[in-house]
């Protein structure tokens, strides 16, 4: 039976605009909605203070009492807070994690400025002097995502047999690893931390993706690659909160994202890049 080029034509391009529709709000959506949501913040200060962010910013924090500015730094440093805000003898002052996300480290400076225009803000974990608005490390993860794909079905195309892929796979996010900890932290120079501890990290992300792609398509047939690039890359880059923060996209869809490669690899990233590996273990 002949196709009708013409009916093909049609099909085909009112089946790539129904994609882009609903591709667009997967992106902007979350984008034009960001907004602190149950954000983990410790505070120090009467309880005047809490009840005066509560009514400010009504559901947006999680707030977390501490003694001082001791106890919230090692709460911040532990990745169990992302900032706190302190009352002193001096009067109110900030201190934030800009390697925990520079987007929550500027929101917090704008909500303490509403206490106090002149309280002083310090930067218990800054990022890297090379990457001083935090842009670069975001930005990493979508070649070594796009690579991680194309490397997943490579390997199912022409590797056959299970041991074969199982190799190439675990060859593949071996050397991804070591590449890309070599280009962020030897050449680039826009990471901190341990250089094994960052490859590893790497290694795990790109498996992840990789093997979820062959995994898949070995399971369901061609229609794998399909479904694997729209749920490891698409959905998961646009539910990441690589750029911002889980906690500050609409809810569930950042709790969503952090079961996804490029949300788990960004939020381990971090955790081992800035903060020794606390709040990685998730």
């Amino acid at each position: 039976m002949r196709r009708n080029p013409l009916a093909l034509g049609v099909f085909i391009a009112i089946a790539v605009v129904a994609g882009q529709a609903l591709l667009i709000p997967l992106f902007a959506a979350p984008a034009a909605n960001l907004a602190p949501r149950d954000l983990p913040i410790a505070v120090a200060g009467p309880p005047q203070l809490t009840a005066q962010l509560a009514k400010a910013h009504p559901g947006a924090f999680e707030v977390t009492a501490v003694s001082g500015a001791a106890e919230a730094d090692t709460k911040i440093k532990s990745r169990l807070v992302y900032g706190a805000i302190l009352v002193t003898a001096a009067g109110p002052e900030v201190h934030v994690a800009s390697a925990a996300s520079p987007a929550v480290a500027q929101l917090l400076t704008q909500a303490a400025a509403g206490l106090s225009p002149d309280a002083p803000v310090r930067d218990i974990v800054p990022v890297d002097p090379d990457d001083p608005r935090g842009a670069a490390f975001g930005a990493g993860f979508l070649p070594l995502a796009i690579t991680s794909l194309l490397a997943g079905v490579l390997v199912y195309l022409f590797v056959p047999r299970r041991s074969a892929r199982l190799i190439a796979l675990g060859s593949f996010a071996a050397l991804a690893g070591v590449a890309g900890a070599a280009v962020q932290i030897g050449w680039l120079g826009i990471l901190p931390g341990d250089y094994w501890a960052v490859a590893g990290t790497l290694a795990l992300f790109t498996l992840a993706i990789s093997a979820a792609m062959t995994g898949t398509t070995a399971l369901i047939g061609r229609e794998g690659l399909a479904l694997g690039a729209v749920v490891m890359f698409l959905v998961g880059n646009a539910l990441s909160g690589i750029a911002a923060a889980p906690e500050l996209l609409p809810q569930p869809w950042g709790e969503v994202g952090q079961w996804l490669p490029i949300g788990a690899g960004g939020t381990l990233l971090r955790s081992v890049a800035y903060f020794g590996g606390n709040g990685g273990g998730f």
